[in-house]
């Protein structure tokens, strides 16, 4: 009797619950919302194509039309039509297009979780809201979508519902309507599904990308067996046949000629007009909105023709080029090959990264100038060990050079000398996306949880190109109604993430990446560029290659690898350069960009190069200092080096030595700058023996001697410019007493 009272009180409620949703919705209903209409032609015209525009209001020539491939429900296998149908609406046949079941136990679970997180949606509602409303997730779109249903199923049969719904929803990678989805994933017509492929279909539509068979292997796995259990439950197929499909592997066979849809302007364009809209491209299209692009026609034509002439390089690899207008973060041509939407995938960005992470805010913290020194040499940093190319070390570089050079191990010591949370800070500047465990510095290395796209690395380097002024990159200009109406435009300001002068600086470093270092493809463009190439991979070899260049004008990027992971026999350095040294050649066939100013708070400082090499230390140079011992490098004032070297005289020099054997073995400390003069003295009598001029560190100098007692030397230290002494000085004259001569005194040995 218990039981039946508890039972009896959990219905009265949910009555109760039910009753009250449906009085509440007429209310708010009939109070606050315009009824949408219905629309017969969004039914069955689901032919809808999404308005292009580049940067000279010219459509843009790529298919940008939906559903073009249908198939009729009498060519859609009973097992396909009833894998459908078993996991999305099991009544589907027997309702008049609302599940008030299924509503309930939706609106309970809205209720405990205090927002709407379950839709309950039948396939006729689910029809409904691909061709007459938006994605939103509000009471006001659920009542539009029940009235506009109700209609629905007054005007069409099931049979008709189910045939527009199957050949409108939507299955991830561009692809809408089961013909087109089918012909995609199994390069085969819907006709011909079996029941796994269909199963897998059937599964996906929940969520395509979280269901994804190329993204998502097992989780696409797991939700075609729950269909195919789903199935078995219904009737549609028996426990053996569900067993043996539950069986079968993934087979997808992506068809070639439709994959690089994937990855064109247009479409790369509208997936970020969905973001902005908030709504998916169905109903964009639908919407009849036009969406205008900052693409430059010109360098888009440019960049398919040479990967046309580059496919055969190509062809076993994933690519995508982008140009990016630094100054508005404007994206003037983009391209990709791959099964993938290469923009919604990260990659390890490999060195390409560590401008953005390490150099640029190091100078821009004043913690280094290019000519830092820095000790490269096998370290450890909090257990981590990052090793050069070939284990390879350099002893005391600059920092230009190790950047230059792509040297790991000097740049883990600059990043060090930053800290993690710097480094982390400025990432989120560039928009690069950090996954909580990337608390290693191999992150300055592109070793990342999940890494980085292309276009947001790329975009990054709008800030050296622009003066230190970040612009986040951007393929939508403006949205426009069928009617002309802007409803957004782009109006994002740039944001300063480096002073100008760190940014000229990095800008410089990177020049040298060209002139002297791994980017050195590109040394033959007749004007200013910069670079920074990046190489990532396994120990098995490479998966991924980079090149970024830029110029004033255009900042570029080149990624080559695979989607997969397979090893790839390309390097940063060779073939993503000269996809850029050719486009930039080609961009600039009847122009040249300007040159990157230099701001006035640059100093170029002349530096004592012996002080430099032999104390690695940065000191301005002396005005007596000799031209061979000068070297210049440019500074930023926020970080300038020390004064003039006011010890640059000469010195005496600290002369020892010894006698055995009848030689005389001597040895001083030399300064390059330094010209030294030795004599042997007898007597009255000095005799020069030799001079050594233009060499640093200890000096070594042999001379015979005959069987004397003792004999003396000493050093004249000059400092000569040009043919003129400045100043000079006399070492200590160093006494030595032959021990081989027999007529010498044992106590006298103590001068040894």
């Amino acid at each position: 009797m218990k039981n039946f009272l508890v039972i009896s009180f959990k219905i009265l409620v949910s009555l109760v619950i039910i009753l009250t949703l449906i009085t509440l919705g007429i209310c708010i209903y009939s109070l606050t919302v315009m009824k949408i209409s219905f629309d017969n032609n969004l039914i069955t015209d689901n032919n809808l194509t999404i308005e292009v525009f580049n940067s000279q209001n010219l459509m843009l020539n790529e298919q940008n039309t939906f559903n073009s491939v249908k198939i009729s429900l009498e060519n859609v296998p009973e097992h396909t039509k009833q894998a459908f149908i078993s996991i999305e609406d099991k009544n589907f046949y027997n309702h008049n297009g609302i599940s008030v079941k299924r509503m309930a136990k939706a609106f309970i679970n809205n209720l405990k979780s205090m927002k709407i997180i379950e839709g309950a949606s039948t396939i006729s509602q689910q029809l409904i809201k691909n061709t007459h409303l938006t994605n939103e997730k509000t009471l006001t779109r659920k009542l539009n979508e029940i009235s506009l249903t109700m209609e629905l199923e007054r005007n069409f049969s099931k049979d008709e519902i189910l045939e527009n719904y199957l050949n409108i929803i939507y299955f991830g990678s561009n692809c809408y309507g089961l013909e087109n989805a089918s012909q995609y994933y199994f390069s085969k017509n819907a006709k011909d599904l079996n029941i796994a492929e269909s199963a897998m279909l059937a599964g996906m539509i929940k969520s395509p990308n979280y269901y994804s068979p190329i993204r998502q292997y097992e989780r696409c796995l797991f939700r075609r067996n729950v269909v195919l259990e789903e199935m078995k439950n219904d009737g549609a197929i028996s426990e053996s046949e569900c067993t043996a499909e539950k069986n079968k592997e993934l087979e997808i066979n992506i068809n070639e000629t439709r994959k690089n849809k994937l990855n064109t302007y247009s479409q790369s364009a509208i997936d970020e007009a969905m973001l902005i809209l908030k709504m998916p491209e169905k109903q964009i299209a639908i919407g009849g909105y036009k969406i205008y692009t900052y693409q430059n026609l010109d360098n888009q034509l440019i960049i398919e023709k040479l990967a046309e002439s580059y496919k055969d390089s190509l062809v076993d690899n994933d690519f995508a080029f982008i140009d990016i207008n630094p100054e508005n973060g404007g994206v003037l041509s983009y391209l990709g090959k791959s099964n993938y939407k290469i923009l919604e995938y990260k990659r390890q960005p490999g060195s390409a990264i560590k401008p953005l992470l390490v150099y640029g805010p190091a100078i821009n913290e004043d913690i280094i100038s290019p000519a830092t020194l820095i000790l490269d040499e096998p370290i450890s940093i909090e257990g981590y060990e990052p090793k050069n190319i070939g284990d390879k070390y350099y002893g005391y570089i600059s920092a230009r050079e190790a950047l230059a050079n792509s040297l790991n191990s000097s740049t883990i010591k600059i990043a060090s000398y930053l800290g993690l949370d710097k480094i982390k800070k400025y990432a989120n500047s560039f928009e690069i996306e950090l996954d909580e465990n990337d608390n290693s510095y191999s992150l300055t290395l592109g070793g990342m949880t999940y890494g980085t796209n292309l276009k947001q690395l790329a975009g990054g380097y709008t800030a050296f190109a622009n003066k230190g002024k970040f612009s986040s990159p951007k393929f939508v200009h403006y949205i426009t109604t069928k009617d002309g109406k802007v409803i957004y435009k782009n109006n994002e300001e740039k944001r300063n993430i480096f002073r100008e002068d760190s940014a000229y600086l990095t800008t410089d470093m990177l020049k040298s990446c060209v002139q002297n270092g791994t980017a050195r493809k590109l040394r033959t463009l007749p004007f200013e560029v910069a670079s920074k190439t990046g190489t990532a991979g396994t120990k098995k070899g490479n998966t991924d290659a980079y090149n970024i260049a830029y110029t004033t004008e255009n900042v570029t990027g080149v990624w080559i690898g695979n989607m997969d992971n397979k090893i790839i026999d390309i390097a940063g350095g060779n073939l993503p350069t000269l996809i850029n040294r050719d486009y930039f050649e080609s961009i600039y066939k009847n122009k040249t960009p300007g040159n990157f100013v230099q701001p006035s708070s640059i100093e170029e400082l002349e530096i004592d190069l012996n002080e430099y090499e032999n104390n690695h230390n940065i000191v301005i140079a002396n005005p007596l200092t000799l031209e061979r011992y000068i070297k210049r490098e440019k500074f930023s004032r926020f970080n300038l080096p020390k004064e003039s070297n006011e010890n640059f005289n000469a010195h005496p020099a600290n002369l020892t030595g010894y006698i055995k054997n009848n030689k005389v073995f001597l040895s001083f400390n030399a300064n390059n700058f330094l010209t030294y003069e030795i004599y042997k003295q007898n007597g009255t009598d000095n005799k020069l023996i030799k001079t050594i001029s233009g060499q640093g560190g200890v000096i070594n100098i042999e001379n015979d001697i005959k069987d004397k007692e003792k004999i003396s030397y000493y050093i004249i230290t000059k400092l000569v410019l040009g043919e003129k002494v400045i100043n000079e000085e006399k070492s200590n004259v160093l006494t030595l007493y032959n021990s081989s001569n027999p007529l010498m005194k044992i106590k006298e040995k103590w001068y040894l």
